[in-house]
């Protein structure tokens, strides 16, 4: 007998061990098992697990035959069967051991602890918590059997269990009468409450192998010969359900397929649960079916085996089996997911980057230091600036109060400010008519459009909005996954984003954000407080930020898009009342992209021209004040002060007055003056610089982006040689010359097109009149007085009149070619009639006047060509 504490550890062991061990059952590796095995032979935790019992037969029982001995155990498990003499049978109890726990803890015993099983058994030494207790209890005490092996299957959960029985008695009915008895008095094992224990008669002979097979559901019934020499039967369905069905419920029966080739024949047989399949595997294994029972005549023996169920890659094989489904539900999901974890994010930094919350320039220390900027030592420059500016402000003081005037008033419409490049659009509405507001938000379309690629353009979008973070670089690898998925599968994964999608996915996160901020001052305790978000916000048009959009139609033919979506934009956040838009631009053609989205209606507009003569002599007289203090202050140039006194302002009014009033030119004017040049001279400069800038943008450029222009060379000298001419032409005189008319560029066939391009290059303006174009004029006062210098240059004048002359040779020519083919058409008619002579002597005199511009044309080039032989 075994004391209280060795029963204790006895029942403690095995719990123990299975609850450290759980987390590694799921893991079958064959490293795993040996690494636990071997960890385990070191123990006798086995020892409290496959004890074994007999119960003591009666008296009407034969002999009992001598004990189980160690070298019958070593060759049965030599040979892999049973020895079973007469009057020997095998019962196979299942549900003896849990089975993921019994396959790690699984060992390899030897024949001599077997042995002691036995003789432990006989002395009835078996734990509360023993496995091997519950097949003691499982056979009756008067049942006429005498165990004499028992063989745990740790593998299967279950024993084989030989016994040995009176000639008097049928293995069966020990058979039906254990099923009756553990029918009527269930024994339920701690692991398994559901499922009491089962025994059956082992009908075959079971193979006591230790590889490494696990059980499965399914069972592979192969048909094999019983006799060497024979010919086994292929078993049909009603055979085998006939055989197997004692076991437990059949799933199906699936047989092989009638054009495999593959021998032995076999079928598979399912069964619902795990613990029937191998209780059918271990009682019918080797079992002979006889030729009653259809069998043959020499019978068929049935070789079982477990079929390996792969269930792991069934939703992997699905996934990669219709790729059609899967690849559009994983790019939706992927969306779905970056909606919910990154839009908030992104909607957040655009919040901060409207309301300009990391601005060092809207924090309490700034604005201290400017407000207290007057006690430094550079007050005086400051202040001076400060009154320079003002020279400006004053100018466009009527500018600066209507547009504050439209901000403050409900308004659900584009404010459009338009001027020349360099009238200071920027500064009039960022620094004076929006300087007390402090949500404004201004994008700039010309780095946008100007980036190279469609990452780098959706990467400075994203930060002129503060939309981050923001994966430019994800679309790149998505349009390569997408490719190769639609390369193998013929259709397009979604994963890559077009450009339109991800600009538009940018502008509409940035609206909510805008309609958070402008959400951000509504207070309860107001009079509105309590009406919905969008009465509110049309009643409070002061509330809303301000979004500027600078640099409108930048390059327009080339990114239409960017200004397509984000004329869109704007117009829902007009109409929705969630922000005001101002447009600054430099084109005259912003009403077409506009009114797409804001159809029948009148934009509110403003227009910047130059500075007037009193007010741009006032500028530059100030700056050239504030940086001569500048520099004493310095003392950088105070020897140069000294030596060369006050800058020569000699002509100046002749100077501004060429000039004009543009900002840059003025700004580029009182460098020069500053520098010590005269008036004169600096003028002369610039005005140098500018000819040399129209000459090898216009005239010489014959690049690669020459080809992408919409004018020829012939076309942009027709207007230097008119313009240095006379301050403007007539449009429609200009569009029926021949150069416009009829020019030879494929590029420039359009006249119309090609004055729009010059105008939007900024070298021409065009002067509408009640709707129409009327006048065309030189784009600044500075080009105008380039052409001039222009055609002062005789090398220049020849170059481009004789390719000018070239092309009016060739569209006469062109028009003599056409008529000739016309007569040629004529003359071969079989009769001459009196109403085609009309015809024919028109042709014939524009033959004529033709060929006399060529030969002025000839004549004008020769003396073109001899000056350029001439000049060095």
């Amino acid at each position: 007998m075994y004391t209280r504490a060795r029963l204790v550890v006895m029942a403690a062991r095995p719990l123990a061990r299975a609850s450290i061990l759980r987390p590694c059952l799921v893991s079958r590796s064959p490293v795993l098992r040996r690494v636990d095995h071997a960890a385990l032979r070191r123990s006798n935790t086995w020892r409290a697990w496959a004890s074994t019992i007999v119960a003591p037969p009666p008296g009407n029982v034969a002999p009992a035959a001598e004990d189980v001995t160690e070298n019958t155990i070593a060759e049965e498990k030599d040979t892999g069967h049973f020895e079973v003499k007469v009057n020997e049978a095998i019962l196979f109890f299942d549900n003896i051991f849990p089975l993921k726990i019994i396959n790690v803890l699984r060992r390899n015993e030897s024949d001599a602890e077997l042995a002691d099983l036995m003789r432990r058994f006989d002395s009835s030494r078996l734990g509360i918590m023993d496995p091997m207790r519950l097949v003691k209890m499982a056979i009756p005490e008067d049942m006429p059997i005498k165990v004499t092996e028992i063989l745990p299957r740790f593998k299967d959960g279950g024993a084989f269990v030989k016994f040995r029985y009176s000639s008097e008695l049928d293995p069966a009915d020990i058979e039906s009468t254990l099923k009756k008895r553990l029918k009527e008095k269930p024994l339920k094992p701690w692991f398994n409450p559901f499922r009491g224990i089962q025994a059956r008669l082992v009908r075959g002979t079971p193979w006591l192998e230790d590889l490494h097979r696990y059980p499965s559901s399914i069972l592979r019934v192969e048909f094999v010969p019983a006799e060497v020499g024979t010919t086994p039967e292929t078993l049909p369905e009603e055979v085998l359900y006939s055989v197997f069905r004692r076991y437990g419920k059949i799933a199906d029966i699936i047989p092989q397929a009638a054009d495999s080739k593959e021998i032995p024949k076999y079928a598979n047989i399912g069964f619902p649960l795990l613990r029937d399949a191998i209780m059918a595997r271990n009682c019918a294994h080797g079992y002979v079916v006889t030729e009653s029972q259809g069998g043959g005549a020499a019978g068929t023996m049935l070789r079982i085996a477990y079929v390996k169920r792969v269930k792991g890659h069934n939703i992997w094989n699905w996934i990669t089996s219709h790729p059609r489904i899967v690849f559009p539900i994983v790019a939706a999901l992927l969306a779905g997911f970056s909606v919910i974890i990154f839009d908030p994010i992104r909607q957040f930094f655009i919040r901060l980057h409207i309301q300009h919350s990391f601005n060092f320039s809207e924090s309490s220390l700034y604005k201290w230091f400017q407000s207290h900027r007057q006690s430094f030592s550079f007050r005086g420059r400051r202040e001076q600036w400060d009154n320079l500016s003002g020279v400006i402000w004053n100018h466009r003081l009527d500018v600066i109060s209507q547009l504050r005037e439209w901000l403050d008033v409900n308004s659900d419409n584009f404010i459009v400010v338009t001027g020349p490049r360099g009238s200071g659009k920027v500064e009039i509405v960022m620094k004076k008519a929006l300087e007390n507001r402090r949500d404004v938000v201004l994008i700039d379309c010309k780095p946008i459009v100007e980036a190279r690629g469609e990452s780098s353009m959706i990467g400075r979008l994203a930060s002129a909005v503060g939309y981050r973070p923001v994966f430019s670089w994800a679309n790149s690898a998505s349009s390569m996954i997408d490719l190769a998925v639609q390369s193998t599968t013929g259709v397009k994964a979604g994963f890559s984003e077009t450009l339109e999608s991800q600009v538009t996915k940018i502008l509409y996160t940035a609206a909510s954000a805008l309609k958070d901020v402008a959400l951000s001052g509504r207070s309860r305790k107001e009079k509105d407080g309590s009406s919905s978000e969008d009465a509110w916000l049309e009643a409070h048009p002061e509330r809303r930020p301000v979004i500027v959009i600078d640099n409108f139609l930048h390059k327009s033919d080339e990114q239409g898009i960017i200004y397509d979506k984000i004329s869109e934009w704007a117009a829902s956040l007009v109409q929705n009342h969630v922000a005001q838009v101002i447009f600054l631009t430099s084109e005259n053609a912003y009403s077409k992209p506009l009114t797409r989205f804001l159809p029948d209606r009148v934009f509110r507009t403003v227009s910047l021209g130059d500075l007037d003569h009193g007010v741009a002599k006032k500028y530059i007289m100030g700056r050239i004040q504030n940086e001569r203090e500048a520099a004493e202050e310095r003392k950088e140039k105070e020897d140069e002060n000294k030596a060369n006194g006050a800058p020569n302002l000699r002509g100046l009014d002749t100077a501004i007055e060429t000039l004009g009033g543009r900002l840059v030119d003025l700004e580029s004017l009182a460098r020069r003056i500053q520098a010590g040049m005269s008036p004169r001279d600096a003028t002369d400069e610039i005005v140098t610089e500018s000819a040399v800038d129209i000459v090898k943008m216009f005239l010489l450029n014959k690049g690669s982006d020459a080809v992408e222009k919409k004018w020829s060379t012939a076309q942009v000298w027709h207007l230097v040689k008119g313009l240095a001419k006379d301050s403007s032409l007539i449009y429609n005189q200009v569009l029926l010359s021949p150069t416009f008319s009829s020019s030879t560029s494929s590029s420039a066939s359009d006249g119309e097109a090609a004055l729009e391009s010059l105008a939007a290059a900024e070298l021409i303006s065009i002067r509408s009149d009640r709707g129409h174009p009327r006048l065309i004029t030189a784009g600044k006062p500075l080009q105008q007085a380039a052409f001039v210098r222009m055609i002062n240059d005789r090398v220049l004048v020849a170059k481009m009149d004789l390719a000018q002359e070239n092309e009016l040779a060739k569209i006469e020519a062109k028009k003599i070619a056409a008529a000739e083919n016309e007569l040629s058409l004529l003359g071969s008619l079989p009769r001459q009639t009196g109403e085609s002579a009309g015809r024919i002597q028109y042709l014939l005199v524009q033959i004529d006047t033709s060929q006399r511009k060529i030969e002025d044309l000839d004549k004008q080039m020769a003396a073109c060509k001899k000056v350029l032989s001439e000049e060095v």
